[in-house]
């Protein structure tokens, strides 16, 4: 039996949904001159890219973004894209799902090896069910779901289209 799919956001609320993020991200770091939004391949690096143009849009910040990727079935071997020095800097992490919380917890594991002035998580979609101690700080959608269903987000030349529970 095929399962159904319901659509939990479409463009124009994930439109809004960035936007708050945006304006929640420039209040936590109003007193920085400056933010890293790092985001996980794939889905959260196209968040974090449009939460970077609307932060640019909104605040003073100077926005840098870059990625990280983490390798789901063996964590620990992580690569970064990018070769800056991170220490000293403010950055929010960011994904698409929260889901169980263990591709985050190795996101800040590849993170930690610099001394942050602070770390935050942003996601589009957090699931109410983690495996790992992961709390989002900023969170587009919240959403209880049974560990069956699966969160599905559509992305689009850059942009997120939609996001669906199935």
């Amino acid at each position: 039996m095929k399962k159904k799919k319901v659509e939990l956001l479409d463009a124009t609320r994930i439109a809004h949904k960035l936007r708050r993020m945006a304006y929640e991200i420039w209040e936590r770091n109003s007193d920085e001159k400056e933010v890293t939004l790092v985001g996980i391949e794939s889905g959260g690096k196209v968040i974090a890219d449009n939460l970077a143009a609307l932060l640019k849009e909104i605040s003073p910040l100077k926005v840098h973004v870059l990625s990280v990727v983490i390798n789901k079935k063996n964590p620990l071997n992580h690569a970064l894209d990018f070769d800056a020095n991170l220490t000293g800097r403010s950055i929010v992490l960011v994904d698409d799902v929260a889901n169980s919380g263990k591709t985050i917890t190795y996101s800040l594991h590849a993170l930690l090896s610099y001394d942050l002035k602070k770390v935050m998580v942003a996601v589009l979609v957090d699931r109410k069910h983690k495996s790992f101690p992961i709390a989002s700080d900023i969170v587009g959608l919240s959403v209880a779901t049974t560990l069956q269903e699966h969160i599905e987000v559509e992305i689009e030349k850059g942009k997120v289209r939609s996001v669906y529970l199935q």
